[in-house]
């Protein structure tokens, strides 16, 4: 790990309105020992820049990778981290380092100079004039992903995850070493069997977005060498991409798919696919029409003109439902007494309310919204309250099982709760379950349905 000093800390520029720039900075690898030059931010200002939160969150930010040798990793140097819409300021000096406390003063002292001039006049400022100090970067980011919302337990989950991505890693490289690639005695095979249980669809959107990340900065050697291993990967463990939605599936495949499906499984099928029907699915199905004999010809096109109706019928539906979702939202903000109108329309609260309100309060923030996204977070939590309330024990316990991190926190979650379980529940998760496979909820169906299998089991 390579160190910036602090005086490396870009002068904040004229206009407060900008963020302090990243400043290209010089540096030499401890590897191969070739200098080069990588952008070190110094400054984040969420509510300027919030994009720079997702790249600072997903371990992309400072981060040296020797354009030689591509050794390289992340760079211990002063940060600042201002999120107006939370009130955080934390500031990071690595030990490291090694600054001395008038460094460290100096830069605080800039950098609330910077998060004061930014803020708009009204805005609370309070909480910028005792930044909180870190030592490591592991802390910062585990106090802003709580501040998401994002528990310690999710986090570990997290790190479990790339911890068997580089143990993979490095057993794909030693099996190119050694030549036993695609073989059962080489080292990747023996890695993938060892950690199957843990190739789930969190592990592989991990692995894609560390593919991505490689691309956007460029490193094409990186991208491709874990490209190579998660097709490696999901072949050995059978893992389907295109069934947990991964991967799109080609165009001649879902022609297949809506051609094929009987008409009770039709709307089930184009929910699966909607994201990737376009003009191309159809003109390729067109194609195809044009290939049949005459005779079935006519069949085939009223097939196809069935599809199409049916998925304008279930756009408008569901244009005309979140569309309902909006004015109720408009609704509860202009109430005087939100909680009180959320009691009275309960039976309106659905789930394109949630996604609507979500979207808004993150607009609100990219925006710079900070007092509309307060308010739009306290609708949520009220209407999340409402929800709670209104619930019934035994739905209650049906959305805590549904949050539990692992099958066996289920199981035992069931068993405090024994209860409640009887016939009824068991036919309650089991609706639920149909309900949710109907609308394409693959992820929640499974975990229903292991729900309901071990419900049954504790009435016996």
């Amino acid at each position: 790990m390579a160190t910036v000093p602090s005086d490396e800390m870009a002068q904040p520029q004229p206009d407060p309105r900008q963020s302090i720039p990243p400043q290209r900075v010089q540096i030499r690898c401890q590897n191969c020992q070739a200098p080069f030059a990588v952008p070190v931010w110094t400054y984040i200002d969420t509510g300027i820049m919030p994009e720079l939160k997702s790249l600072m969150l997903s371990g992309q930010m400072n981060v040296a990778m020797c354009p030689n040798c591509g050794a390289g990793g992340m760079l211990a140097t002063p940060l600042a981290y201002h999120d107006p819409a939370k009130k955080f300021f934390f500031t990071l000096f690595p030990q490291e380092l090694n600054l001395g406390s008038a460094e460290e003063e100096r830069f605080v002292g800039e950098a609330t100079k910077v998060a004061l001039e930014t803020l708009p006049k009204e805005a609370p400022r309070g909480y910028i004039l005792t930044p909180r100090r870190f030592i490591t970067m592991q802390s910062l980011l585990e106090t802003v992903l709580e501040g998401e919302g994002i528990s310690k337990e999710v986090m570990q989950a997290q790190r479990a995850r790339v911890e068997v991505l580089s143990q993979l890693a490095e057993a794909l490289e030693t099996d190119h070493a050694a030549g036993t690639l695609d073989t059962q005695e080489g080292k990747l095979a023996q890695a993938v069997e060892k950690h199957k249980t843990a190739l789930d669809y969190d592990f592989f959107l991990t692995l894609t977005s560390y593919i991505d990340a490689a691309l956007q900065q460029g490193r094409q050697e990186s991208a491709e060498m874990l490209g190579q291993l998660r097709e490696r990967v999901m072949t050995l463990s059978g893992f389907d991409p295109i069934a947990a939605g991964l991967q799109e599936p080609e165009v001649d495949d879902v022609v297949a798919a809506l051609r094929d499906a009987s008409d009770e499984s039709l709307e089930e099928t184009i929910s699966n696919y909607r994201q990737v029907i376009d003009d191309a699915v159809f003109d390729a199905w067109a194609a195809q029409l044009a290939t049949l004999p005459a005779a079935e010809q006519s069949a085939a096109s009223a097939r196809l003109e069935h599809v199409r109706s049916t998925i304008e019928r279930m756009d408008a539906e569901a244009q005309a439902m979140f569309e309902a979702a909006t004015e109720l939202l408009r609704e509860v903000m202009a109430a005087e007494d939100p909680r009180a109108l959320l009691r009275e329309r309960h039976k309106d609260i659905s789930e394109a309310f949630m996604v609507v309100l979500d979207a808004n309060i993150s607009a609100a923030a990219r925006a710079g919204q900070n007092e509309i996204a307060q308010h739009l977070s306290t609708v949520r939590q009220m209407t999340v309250e409402v929800m709670q309330e209104l619930m019934t024990p035994q739905e209650r316990l049906i959305n805590q099982l549904l949050s539990v991190e692992s099958p066996a926190e289920a199981t035992k979650l069931l068993r405090k709760n024994i209860a409640q379980v009887n016939p009824e529940f068991v036919k309650q998760v089991n609706e639920l379950a149909e309900q949710m496979e109907q609308a394409g909820r693959k992820e929640v169906v499974d975990r229903l349905r292991q729900v309901a299998r071990e419900s049954a089991s504790l009435l016996f």
